[in-house]
């Protein structure tokens, strides 16, 4: 399924995607909504016939995975099928919804010398986005930066680039549907690690952020060698407090379901925190119902006294992200020790309290400093999907420009403009 690529140099064929997308980005600026809408609702219709050609390059995909041992976290994150291509599909016309954020008015305010000022949104320009495993990828990112008025170019992993290049035939047609240049969302067609160098170093200055979506190697690289802005996130080490005010059947269903319905996904639940006066009240009934849908509990001491068959937990299991069916498991003396804990291993990615205590709850989403704070509800609500932002092109944890889900909003830039009526300034 992949096309042959004219031979030429990888620096070559980098510079001219990115001057190709800086032309077509100064089309998608000052493109209107209808036009944007038109592609976005096409591409759904296409991702949805196209669904029999996204299927095969998926199954060529994942036996290649296979042979070469991929994990089953990353198996999971890179199967697609028909429930989650209908899922791509309907995520593009979550985006058709949303207001078009190009030229909305964030701030406006009258000078006494009667200057009207205003501040607006623009697009950001051209993005990269660098992503591994999750062929939906191509489809949320293509899709936002087109909403917010951005060229982007894409450079997914080798592990899915079949399902990739699909999915990105579909949204093309959109693209040409609706009269906009096929090169508003541009994929690398090498899976040639210099490709990445060449987008670090930002197209010749044709490329204005790039965003990182992957694990700690490919998120440290870019944090260390880019030359342009970085929206990433090294990964989601998400912890939950049980507090001594914590319901006892709400934690149950809430702890099983932020750590199984999806053990590869980011905001998946990795280490268990729970306050020691409910220890032997509620962790036995917590554990026991991971441990029937074959979680693995890693644990200190007192979870091993107060539980059966934990394996015993090292230091490293603290900053460990899982992706898995596993779990590390700590009892802390309060909602201090558990704060403190999370200061010290977490990732500022999403991090959520179990409590019935509203003072308690308050503190806690107050001082932990992660990009999304949850009281009694799933980590696995860390999603701009389920925040009603369509979908996301990544969760940022850094604390610049963009925090958390990163949608249309945030792939936008703003400018100010002033209205005056002939003033000259003393």
């Amino acid at each position: 399924m992949l096309e042959v690529v004219e031979a030429k140099t990888t620096e070559d064929l980098m510079a001219e995607i990115g001057q190709r997308a800086r032309a077509a980005g100064r089309i998608l600026a000052i493109a209107p909504a209808d036009q944007k809408n038109k592609a976005l609702a096409e591409m759904a219709a296409a991702v949805r016939a196209a669904t029999p050609d996204i299927l095969a390059g998926n199954r060529l995909d994942l036996e290649a995975m296979k042979a070469g041992g991929q994990t089953a976290a990353f198996l999971d994150r890179g199967t697609l099928t028909e429930e989650r291509i209908e899922a791509i599909a309907k995520a593009l016309e979550d985006i058709v919804a949303l207001d078009d954020p190009v030229g909305s008015v964030i701030a406006a305010w009258d000078r006494p010398n009667g200057l009207k000022i205003e501040r607006v949104r623009t697009p950001l320009g051209v993005i990269g986005v660098i992503y591994e495993s999750r062929p939906n990828v191509t489809a949320d990112a293509g899709a936002l930066c087109l909403k917010a008025g951005n060229a982007v170019v894409l450079r997914g992993g080798s592990d899915t680039i079949n399902s990739n290049r699909a999915i990105h035939a579909a949204l093309q047609k959109g693209l040409v549907a609706a009269g906009l240049p096929e090169d508003a969302i541009q994929i690398v067609p090498v899976t040639d690690r210099a490709a990445v160098g060449e987008m670090l170093r930002g197209l010749q200055g044709n490329l204005d952020v790039i965003v990182p979506r992957g694990g700690r190697s490919l998120v440290e690289r870019v944090q260390t060698e880019a030359r342009v802005p970085v929206f990433a996130h090294l990964e989601g080490l998400v912890h939950i407090f049980v507090d001594k005010a914590a319901d006892l059947e709400k934690s149950v269903e809430v702890i099983v379901n932020s750590k199984l319905r999806r053990t590869g996904i980011c905001g998946a639940l990795e280490t268990l925190l729970v306050h020691e006066d409910v220890a032997h009240s509620h962790l036995p009934v917590i554990v026991k119902a991971l441990q029937e849908k074959g979680c693995e509990i890693r644990g200190g001491a007192i979870v091993r006294d107060i539980c059966e068959n934990i394996v015993p937990a090292s230091e490293d299991d603290w900053s460990t992200e899982y992706l898995d069916k596993i779990l590390s498991v700590k009892v802390v003396a309060d909602l201090d020790a558990a704060m403190e804990h999370i200061a010290r291993y977490g990732s500022n990615h999403t991090d959520c309290i179990l409590t019935e205590d509203q003072a308690t709850a308050d503190r806690f989403q107050r001082e932990v400093d992660s990009a999304i704070v949850l009281h009694n509800a799933s980590t696995q609500f860390a999603d701009g999907g389920e925040f009603g932002m369509g979908a996301e092109i990544g969760i940022a944890t850094g604390r610049m420009h963009a925090r958390g889900p990163v949608g249309v909003d945030q792939l936008t830039s703003f400018k100010y403009k002033v209205h005056g009526t002939g003033q000259t300034r003393p």
